[in-house]
């Protein structure tokens, strides 16, 4: 069973991530709203799978993704963007990232990127 931090500023967000992923067979080890909390946890909790938004307070997602790769050169993180958001998808692909979500995402599509890793 992979493991899955799941980091976003919206609760909401986070609520439903994890649903989808319960529902799917994987184990939601932690959660964070911001990437410096990210950060933190990733260490506590050595998760399989990171799960990162891009726009969040106090530390944004390609600081934080940036962070994890330096921590862990082999980090599974998926960008979780809004439309429009291409070119930090870009820059976040570049940085290390291993693939990402659309927001509004599809339940379908978020098991398939995630069985991926």
């Amino acid at each position: 069973m992979k493991r899955v931090l799941i980091v976003d500023d919206a609760a909401f967000m986070r609520m439903s991530l994890r649903k989808i992923m319960v529902e799917n067979g994987f184990e939601v080890v932690g959660e964070a709203e911001n990437g410096k909390e990210a950060l933190e946890k990733y260490n506590e909790l050595q998760p399989d799978i990171v799960t990162l938004d891009i726009t969040m307070p106090e530390m944004d997602g390609i600081t934080a993704l940036k962070g994890l790769m330096k921590l862990d050169p082999n980090a599974n993180v998926v960008i979780v963007s809004a439309m429009g958001q291409e070119s930090y998808v870009r820059e976040a692909v570049m940085a290390g990232a291993k693939n990402f979500i659309v927001k509004p995402f599809n339940k379908d599509h978020v098991i398939k990127v995630l069985n991926s890793l």
